[in-house]
């Protein structure tokens, strides 16, 4: 089972109009509710692979409530995806993605999340311990709700460490900083996480000293341009197709499931990248983060191009 933690859960609320102005009145076209997070899109990215998932964190509120109806309503239909959310007394957050649909950009409007108690952040603590039982890889993802230490995911990775399940930490900021300290097995920064960690806006300098303050492998996206993995076995960089327009929201997310359902399955390190571009490649024709194009994956893999540095 792949365990992915999503401390700040989401309601994921996508509006899309003819053309995004300021200042002015929209008349929104198709609006989509979906459970978010980026655990939560990672999960059912791995639940659509087929994979046995299982999702922790918080949720609150009939906001939550709503997060865990649609997160049951898109679970697939053999039991891959399970529910293990905390229920708290703080609403679960809503996230807003309005898309441009004659450009295919995207404007993200985030709330900051719950206040999560000391009590709560217990609770979750021994929750956490018992998934790690029966877990053979975790994902840490996303942003600290109000309430929650910032030293959280340095804490749950030596966790998951000591318990030797291998641990995929995507974050940014301070609790990027102090969970890196906690080596890691990966970390999946974006450029722009990695350079505000080490100060350098060079990629590869940057998942170098990423590195050495205690990740085991580095994997950052670069948007259109890829992935680059730097990892105690080599390093390399994943170019993806031509590049394609849509939705981006969630292409991170899905490169996340690509990475740990191939480490799942003990791939090497070429092919981990290639699915995990080729899924974010399809992520971005999808009409929300969590989903992708099950055709549009298949034709990428071959045409995805690894080239070890």
């Amino acid at each position: 089972m792949i365990l992915t933690v999503t401390l700040n859960t989401a309601l994921d609320l996508t509006y899309r109009v003819p053309r995004l102005l300021p200042h002015t009145s929209h008349r929104v076209t198709r609006v989509l509710e979906r459970p978010g997070g980026k655990g939560l899109n990672v999960a059912r990215v791995l639940a659509a692979l087929g994979h046995e998932t299982v999702v922790t964190g918080f949720a609150g509120g009939t906001t939550g409530e709503t997060v865990r109806r649609l997160l049951s309503e898109c679970a697939p239909a053999d039991g891959t995806l399970g529910d293990q959310l905390l229920e708290i007394t703080g609403a679960t957050r809503r996230t807003v993605a309005v898309v441009d649909a004659g450009t295919g950009d995207t404007t993200q409007l985030n709330e900051a999340g719950p206040h999560v108690s000391p009590h709560e952040w217990a609770a979750f603590g021994e929750r956490y311990a018992r998934l790690l039982d029966d877990a053979s890889a975790v994902a840490l993802c996303g942003s600290l709700p109000p309430g929650v230490p910032v030293g959280a995911y340095a804490h749950l990775v030596r966790e998951a460490r000591a318990r030797r399940v291998p641990v995929l930490l995507d974050t940014s900021g301070e609790p990027l900083r102090r969970g890196i300290a906690a080596r890691p097995d990966v970390v999946k920064p974006n450029a722009a996480e990695l350079a505000a960690l080490t100060g350098s806006t060079d990629p590869l300098r940057a998942a170098q000293d990423a590195r050495r303050r205690g990740a085991h492998a580095v994997a950052a996206s670069l948007g259109t341009d890829g992935m680059l993995a730097l990892t105690p076995q080599g390093t390399w960089r994943a170019a993806p197709p031509k590049p394609l327009p849509g939705n981006p929201t969630g292409a991170g997310d899905a490169a996340v499931a690509g990475l740990l359902s191939a480490l799942a399955e003990g791939l090497p390190w070429p092919d981990r990248l290639t699915r995990a571009v080729a899924l974010a490649t399809a992520a971005v024709r999808a009409p929300a983060a969590g989903e992708y194009d099950p055709v549009l994956y298949e034709e990428s893999l071959p045409r995805v191009r690894v080239t070890a540095l």
